[in-house]
């Protein structure tokens, strides 16, 4: 029951969370959907007689969200601003809604069903960079309207469950997706020697490459249509309606959430706040804002992206059974490890976190690289290798990253330091995503897993930097206020 004099409501606060976390799990879905379709869509596309589906072709389509994603990012803001955080959030769930529609049937209107072909790739990929638009806002702006609604004393716990939706999305979809496959064979992809790729026989994975790629993507139109639904039914943030004018609307909101008296103090704070002027980007100086990007590129860099969008082929390419079922227990095992960070990262701090769990992953692209070269290795060795890998990102830097982005920069410069954080998040994330395939699939002479050492050796000198950097220049946040953010870089 809802006691607006005294303490507000809970059941109240919770439900718009619940909504807004929506947001991260369609982040999560719409990432990873990707996994489970990009095989039969690359046996699609193969098929078509007006060019040739290239390695780096497929690279590029499988990893095409992602320039929507960095459009989103650089947009938030400005939506955010001028339109509000809740319409910006349901503008954000059209667009999933319709690029789930339009990537299960990009033929729509102007091409015939089922025939691949160059204009249809274009018109595929135009799809999947809407619904990467819609990604990029959601992970701006889902934090920030969260963070605006919570009450102090509960905002890093309920911030912290955006990032547990975006991997509980990613666990959901890769359960859709090995139910959608079901009994039906995924098409097998061959090289042939002059780099091009082949279907083997594709009688057999005729239905994966009609029909399974696309309920794979459309079945994200269900968690985005309801999205988009319950948003209506949530209120603006506070702070929004205060800096558009409306004080009596946000009194209200923060009436029901933290009760009457206490209102009044938050909506004080607001508005002292909301009157502050914002300072020039580098007036705390140049280092700042190299951690805030650095981190953002570490996130990417590392190279989880590639393994969570191609998982499957890679459990596969190791012969380990049933990819798909793999891929489901490497999501569990994702969101177990999410959940160890949520609940320690104000016991243990951000800095060992981020430490250990770079070791971590050194650790475990070593043994994905070793099983590669030494071929005696059973495929176990490597598949636990990309878990220890997987696990270790989970509890550090998936979680963490966003925690520093979101409160390493002092207050005047945080709207404009944090864009141009994420930003480069989504940057590098294109990079990594659309490099991995062509890397991974490179050959040396008689070395036909050359690329797959390569790469996954690649990504473990890069975790052994980013721990390298998180030691010298990322200072420990735990237990300060958001306001010792600008005594600790003036510091600097």
């Amino acid at each position: 029951m809802t006691d607006i004099k005294n303490g507000g409501s809970r059941a109240y606060l919770f439900s718009i969370v619940l909504v807004a976390v929506i947001g991260g799990l369609l982040f999560g879905y719409d990432t990873a959907v990707i996994s489970g379709a990009e095989k039969g869509l690359q046996a699609f596309f193969i098929g078509a007689s007006d060019f040739t589906y290239t390695d780096f072709l497929h690279g590029i389509t499988s990893s095409s969200a992602l320039i929507g994603c960095i459009v989103g990012s650089a947009l938030s803001g400005i939506l955010a601003t001028r339109f509000g955080r809740k319409k910006s959030l349901i503008f954000a769930g059209v667009l999933f809604f319709l690029s789930a529609l339009g990537s299960y049937c990009p033929e729509f209107l102007f091409f015939n069903y089922g025939q691949p072909s160059f204009q249809l790739l274009i018109a595929f990929n135009l799809y999947r960079v809407l619904g990467g638009i819609g990604v990029g806002l959601a992970s701006a702006i889902c934090p920030m309207y969260i963070a605006e609604i919570a009450p102090s004393n509960l905002r890093g716990t309920l911030v912290s469950w955006n990032q547990f939706a975006i991997i509980f999305g990613q666990l959901v979809v890769y359960f859709v997706n090995f139910m959608i496959l079901g009994d039906h064979i995924a098409p097998v992809i061959e090289r042939m020697a002059e780099g091009l790729n082949s279907i083997i026989n594709p009688d057999d994975a005729k239905w994966a490459i009609e029909r399974g790629w696309r309920l794979m993507f459309v079945s994200e139109a269900v968690p985005a249509g309801l999205f988009t639904a319950l948003l209506f039914l949530v209120p603006e943030t506070p702070r929004f309606l205060v800096m558009s004018g409306n004080d009596g609307k946000a009194l209200e909101v923060l009436a029901r959430i933290n009760g009457q008296e206490q209102a009044k103090n938050i909506f004080a704070d607001i508005k002292a706040t909301v009157s502050h002027k914002t300072e020039k980007l580098f007036t705390y100086g140049v280092l700042v804002i190299f951690v805030g990007i650095m981190l953002s590129v570490f996130q990417q860099a590392v190279g989880i992206n590639a393994v969570l969008y191609f998982a499957p082929r890679i459990f596969e390419s190791l012969g380990m059974g049933n990819p798909m079922m793999q891929t489901v227990l490497m999501g569990v095992v994702n969101i177990s490890f999410t959940l160890l960070a949520i609940f320690t990262v104000e016991k243990w701090g951000r800095k060992p976190l981020l430490i250990w769990g770079s070791l971590g992953m050194a650790l475990g692209a070593a043994g994905v690289a070793a099983a590669s070269v030494f071929e005696a290795l059973p495929p176990v060795v490597a598949v636990c290798s990309i878990m220890v890998y997987s696990a270790s990102f989970m509890f550090s830097w998936g979680p963490i990253c966003w925690v520093l982005i979101s409160e390493i920069f002092p207050n005047t410069i945080r709207g404009a330091a944090v864009a141009i954080a994420v930003a480069f998040q989504w940057i590098f994330n294109f990079i990594v995503s659309s490099t991995f395939l062509p890397m991974y699939n490179m050959s040396l002479g008689t070395m036909e897993n050359f690329g797959h050492a390569f790469t996954y050796g690649l990504y473990g000198v890069i975790c052994i930097a980013a721990a390298a950097f998180v030691w010298k220049l990322v200072p420990e946040t735990k237990g300060k206020t958001l306001e010792d953010m600008s005594k600790l870089w003036k510091r600097k």
